[in-house]
């Protein structure tokens, strides 16, 4: 509900209008010189990145619970697409553009399975997880790893800042994986400034699925 409320007043300072440079930056790692992968976005918004990954060759998925996020997305890029319930699953909709590689799923990411959704070589989680209630992280951390074919690389944006000073979340690294942390860059602006932090860091870990 908290995240359908920012959508529909337009409190999305989080969204990044030219992609994110951290995955530009880094795109090596998670495609590791391979096309036609499967990436998964959770949580994806809007996000402009999904159409640069389509546009070179990728399939993409994304899972949000706006519909609203999910029609200003195609709308914003120009893409035409059909739409459709999504069996098993209540209430449920698929958005697919028509050229088919971009297909983007209105629901809850717990209503999606490797039945539903299939499996993927990639996934870009940028602020999923930190959003994720501390309660249903675990629940996440599995649905995840049910999701990830071997072999496959997941690229991880969490935050970090002086909890004492904001009662925001700290994040859970997920098991049975190699986690190695790549960048942290400062993303404070003046939100984080009302908030009452002096800083706001994004941190990028690579994760690698072995078994």
């Amino acid at each position: 509900e908290e995240w359908l409320r920012k959508w529909s007043a337009g409190a999305t300072a989080f969204h990044k209008e030219h992609g994110h440079p951290l995955l530009q930056k880094h795109l090596d790692l998670l495609v590791d010189g391979r096309n036609g992968l499967r990436i998964f976005f959770p949580l994806c918004g809007k996000a402009v990145d999904m159409k640069w990954l389509a546009d070179m060759g990728h399939t993409v998925v994304g899972v949000d619970v706006s519909e609203q996020a999910l029609k200003e997305f195609f709308a914003d890029q120009g893409l035409l697409y059909c739409e459709e319930p999504v069996p098993g699953i209540s209430g449920a909709k698929k958005l697919q553009s028509t050229s088919g590689n971009i297909c983007l799923y209105c629901c809850s990411i717990y209503d999606l399975s490797s039945a539903i959704v299939g499996k993927f070589d990639g996934v870009w989680d940028r602020g999923a997880l930190v959003a994720v209630n501390p309660c249903d992280r675990q629940r996440y951390v599995t649905l995840m790893s049910s999701l990830m074919e071997k072999n496959s690389s997941y690229l991880l944006i969490t935050v970090s800042y002086d909890p004492t000073k904001y009662n925001g979340e700290n994040f859970a690294l997920l098991v049975q994986c190699e986690i190695k942390c790549l960048q942290k860059i400062s993303d404070f602006s003046d939100r984080h400034k009302q908030w009452g932090l002096d800083y706001f860091l994004e941190v990028m870990y690579l994760i690698k699925f072995v078994a």
